[in-house]
């Protein structure tokens, strides 16, 4: 009885809790063919599939079937270390924006999937030059720029926007190129 009382409460409070995460505004729209082509990693939260990667970059394509084609590269442990490549797809969810999608990865050995997650592009420049991208559980963030360098003040402002939005911006690590 008292495990069923228990259960009584906790369902509720996990219910209520689980339903009042934060909604993560996007942007209002995303020409998916000025954003194709390669971006650099500015600064990240830390990942474990990123463990040493130096140099990161994102290049995004057009798939035949409509998706993209997603190929990130880094160098292990510097610049100039051995490269590491990782080869996914991604699929827009929200076709009226074109700013929600989903990324998948590929173990390539087995052509497996084996990362998937939410790539939510949060604040995009008008001339597609840096994006801060980010995902509704705020365990995933990033700045890109087409540029392995970006401005002092363009990072600051997606660094406030990012703060806005309630994630831990001390997290952020920023990329060695």
């Amino acid at each position: 009885m008292k495990a069923l009382m228990f259960l009584m409460v906790l369902i509720p409070l996990h219910t209520a809790c689980a339903g009042s995460r934060i909604a993560l505004p996007t942007v209002e729209k995303v020409d998916v063919e000025k954003y194709l082509g390669k971006w650099y990693e500015i600064s990240s939260f830390p990942q474990s599939f990123q463990k040493g990667c130096t140099a990161t970059t994102a290049e995004y394509s057009m798939r035949e079937d409509g998706g993209l084609r997603v190929v990130n590269r880094c160098n292990l442990d510097s610049p100039n270390g051995k490269l590491k490549k990782a080869t996914g797809r991604a699929w827009i969810k929200d076709k009226k924006s074109n700013a929600k999608l989903k990324v998948q990865f590929f173990l390539s050995r087995f052509k497996l999937p084996f990362l998937s997650g939410n790539y939510w592009i949060l604040d995009l420049d008008e001339n597609y030059e840096s994006v801060l991208v980010g995902d509704p559980t705020r365990k995933y963030l990033w700045i890109l720029s087409r540029d392995p360098k970006l401005d002092q003040e363009r990072y600051d402002e997606l660094v406030a926007k990012a703060e806005k939005l309630k994630f831990d911006t001390r997290k952020l690590v920023k990329t060695i190129h």
